[in-house]
């Protein structure tokens, strides 16, 4: 796979204001990167990107699907130790962005949305610059 491969208009790919209207880079993995979801019904909502601007799992070798899968269950790992959900949802979507990407969004029983479907972007809790920073240290920590 050609790690130059990049997307024109895809946050994923360019960061900086597109990645900055959804997202906070954490830190890369092996293939991927791990992105806090600024919008925060879920606490501990976070993506895993995969490194390349590809559309679909599909198109990745065995090797690299099993390293893009690995990535998320190392990100699913560190979210459950910080933030102990009762459930995480995996919601890998892409009808516009074309990057290949999973929503991690825990679930928890007496919170938002639990029995239901997540919200793509429900738009209603959103941190301050502090409370990422920390919620962001935790993940880096349990990683």
């Amino acid at each position: 796979m050609n790690p130059t491969i990049i997307g024109e208009n895809c946050g994923y790919c360019q960061g900086g204001e597109l990645l900055a209207s959804f997202g906070i880079k954490i830190c890369d993995l092996n293939v991927s990167q791990l992105i806090l979801f600024k919008e925060q019904s879920h606490p501990g909502r976070c993506i895993v990107a995969y490194q390349n601007h590809i559309s679909e799992i599909v198109d990745l070798t065995p090797e690299e699907r099993a390293a893009f899968i690995e990535d998320v269950n190392r990100a699913a790992k560190a979210i459950h130790a910080v933030f102990h959900p009762d459930k995480i949802n995996y919601g890998a979507y892409g009808d516009t962005g074309c990057h290949l990407h999973v929503h991690l969004v825990p679930k928890y029983k007496d919170g938002y949305e639990w029995g239901g479907v997540f919200a793509m972007n429900p738009g209603e809790k959103f941190l301050s610059e502090e409370e990422y920073a920390d919620m962001i240290g935790k993940i880096k920590a349990a990683l």
